[in-house]
């Protein structure tokens, strides 16, 4: 694979380490043309609703624009309307539309029908998209659907960039790193040619912070809690500490999730509700760190810096511990 081959380079930004770690790959491989898309678990206010805020780090987005502005890259945000919590509530509902930014202004696609379904429970934990639906919905089809209705990807070769590592599990370790991507139509009359690379996959979680501290980004907040893994805090994965430290720094947020399983007669862990979690765990020692508390739970950057003197960066707290999250 060379990326001289190819028109553009869209990567697949979390804002966790790994994908952070793709975006610096890309830069020292000259990748042409680069922009980063971020998909927003919890989607943004459109058309006059209110914005949800039940899953992710509050902080997400902001870091996402922070590494952007920083690297001097466009940043797309794209997301399924309503978000994580209207997907999770549908009651005999269709899907709803797909909102994604584009150099030429923000548009939207489906929600004008389709099969309607209830769901009223929270996704299960599986690496079965099918029914780990959170994956699929807010992340995985929402690019997709960003893609296939922008005319700007026919008639060129696009490269996508995603982080997953071989190391995270079993079932990652059976991705290949390259190959056509599912938005793929080189053979259609659209001409869109689209390839799916993930140029870390064979990487220890070493060889990440290494790249990471070489050029001097500071990691998203999470990790500076304890967290090893950046998904949103409210991870259905979510470990004993994990939720322990969300009940301490965020007590209504971690009550707002306790209610939805009550309201559902079934717990995310199907096994334990979120409060028993939180009992069997500790909090990260970090959670005592107002300010670090802050940052994570801020809906701006602001002033927060995100460069640090390579020679002065240090791992977070989090670095190689818990890597509870999507497998």
């Amino acid at each position: 694979m060379n990326p001289k081959d190819y028109d553009r380079t869209i990567i697949m930004f979390s804002g966790g380490k790994d994908s952070l770690a793709c975006i610096l790959w890309a830069i020292e491989n000259n990748c042409p043309k680069i922009e980063l898309w971020h998909h927003l678990v919890d989607g943004l206010p459109v058309q006059g609703q209110t914005a949800s805020t039940l899953m992710d780090w509050p902080i997400t987005s902001g870091y996402c624009k922070a590494v952007a502005r920083l690297l001097s890259l466009p940043i797309y945000f794209s997301w399924l309307e309503g978000g994580f919590e209207r997907e999770m509530n549908r009651s005999n509902q269709a899907k709803a539309k797909t909102w994604f930014e584009t150099p030429d202004g923000l548009h939207s696609a489906g929600g004008n029908g389709g099969k309607q379904s209830t769901r009223q429970k929270f996704p299960q934990i599986s690496a079965d998209l099918s029914v780990r639906w959170c994956s699929a919905y807010l992340k995985v089809d929402v690019g997709a659907i960003a893609i296939r209705n922008q005319s700007r990807f026919n008639d060129s070769k696009t490269l996508v960039i995603t982080g997953e590592r071989a190391e995270e599990s079993p079932a990652r370790a059976n991705y290949a790193e390259f190959e056509p991507d599912r938005t793929d139509n080189r053979d259609g009359k659209s001409n869109r040619h689209v390839d799916r690379f993930r140029p870390i996959h064979g990487w220890k979680e070493s060889e990440v912070w290494a790249i990471i501290q070489r050029h001097g980004i500071i990691p998203h907040p999470a990790y500076h809690l304890g967290w090893g893994r950046l998904s949103c805090m409210s991870c259905i994965f979510g470990s004993p500490n994990q939720w322990a430290t969300i009940r301490k720094i965020a007590p209504a947020h971690f009550e707002r999730i306790a209610n939805y399983e009550q309201r559902f007669c079934t717990t995310i862990q199907r096994k334990r509700s979120v409060h028993e979690l939180a009992n069997l765990g500790t909090p990260y020692a970090e959670a005592n760190n107002s300010q670090l508390v802050k940052m994570a739970l801020s809906s701006e950057w602001g002033d927060y810096p995100i460069w640090t003197h390579p020679q002065a960066w240090a791992l977070p707290a989090g670095a190689y511990g818990e890597s509870n999250g999507p497998t």
